[in-house]
């Protein structure tokens, strides 16, 4: 189980949290934001992990954590501390009522939330010791969490049990509903810079691949986000971009390519298809959104490159301007459930015209 120690590239999250155990009067409720695959998630573990464990206290370099060898962190590391409760959409594969069971995995149920934060809260904890949390709720991919869920958690928030800690953790901190945020302290993550991300890839034994460009092209994607890069590496896309560079290219001269957008929806649909092979139970519709979110990521990175360069040499930002309206409305339309070819081929023809 990581600790705080280990969470790389964040100095500023770090210091607030271990300002907090510093405190000894820990907030309530936590709004964890950041872009994708920065170590949100893993943060709120490690954040959970200290919490829970008396032995916790300040070490070298004012770090906090708990001795290595104890009850607790023997169990939250194998993921059996009956206090520690992380939720997830996939929580719905394992819930009593079959139609709950059988919904497509693109929101988190008031369901799994009702079973797994708002029912256990109110209980007494498992394990008894003079931690500074008695019981830790994390909530991954919050911004899944519908209004009317939101609100049945706000209730929680509104009215703690004493020593309960929820941590919602979010990559869209603005889909959460304001009575929320302003109930939680916030700690913002934000990307890594290249020397934290080597050593990220150092660590985890992750090298960039040999292809010619892929590399440069992954880190690129990645954009200082392990995860982002994980999915770069893992997923096969860098030859999405080897893939639509030339005709992204005639995009940028203002010549538009017919088969533009069609590539783009294939190439989500084949990524989404083998997602949906490697994951039991995983919802087509939900590993598609997942692809053209990845996809439109992409888009925006090479956008936002664009811009840096125009800063850097002098230029028009406008064309790399609009092109990043362009593929937040596209996010936006999918989001929506417009069809997904007909949402690409309107943005391919967006991005040429962006030029003229």
């Amino acid at each position: 189980m990581p600790t705080l120690r280990d969470i790389l590239g964040q100095p500023a999250a770090v210091a607030n949290l271990c300002a907090a155990l510093r405190s000894g009067r820990v907030h309530h409720a936590w709004i964890f934001h950041g872009p994708e695959g920065v170590g949100k998630r893993t943060a709120a573990e490690a954040f959970g992990a200290a919490l829970l464990d008396s032995t916790t206290r300040e070490r070298e370099g004012g770090l906090f954590e708990p001795d290595p060898d104890t009850e607790t962190q023997r169990l939250v590391a194998a993921g059996t501390h009956p206090d520690l409760h992380v939720i997830t959409k996939e929580l719905a594969r394992f819930s009593d009522d079959r139609a709950v069971r059988e919904r497509k995995l693109i929101s988190i149920p008031r369901e799994v939330i009702d079973q797994h934060l708002i029912g256990p809260a109110q209980l007494a904890p498992s394990m008894r010791s003079n931690a500074r949390a008695t019981k830790v709720f994390i909530v991954d991919e919050a911004e899944l969490l519908n209004a009317t869920t939101q609100n049945a958690v706000l209730k929680t928030l509104e009215e703690p049990p004493a020593g309960a800690v929820i941590i919602l953790v979010t990559s869209s901190e603005e889909r959460l509903l304001p009575t929320i945020r302003s109930r939680c302290q916030r700690v913002a993550f934000g990307p890594l810079d290249d020397s934290a991300m080597k050593a990220w890839m150092k660590a985890h034994g992750v090298s960039a691949p040999a292809t010619r460009g892929a590399g440069a092209w992954a880190a690129s994607f990645a954009a200082g986000s392990p995860g982002r890069l994980t999915q770069a590496l893992e997923g096969g896309m860098a030859e999405w971009g080897r893939a639509l560079e030339p005709m992204l290219a005639a995009a940028d001269r203002g010549e538009y390519d017919a088969g533009l957008g069609s590539s783009m929806a294939e190439l989500i649909d084949g990524w989404a298809k083998a997602w949906v092979d490697a994951h039991e139970g995983a919802s087509k519709d939900a590993a598609n959104k997942a692809g053209a979110a990845r996809l439109l990521g992409m888009l925006a990175e090479r956008s936002r490159l664009m811009l840096r360069d125009v800063a850097t040499r002098g230029g028009d930002p406008d064309p790399a301007l609009a092109a990043l309206d362009l593929i937040e409305a596209t996010r936006r339309d999918i989001e929506s459930n417009v069809n997904q070819k007909q949402a690409f081929e309107h943005l391919a023809a967006g991005l040429a015209g962006a030029r003229v």
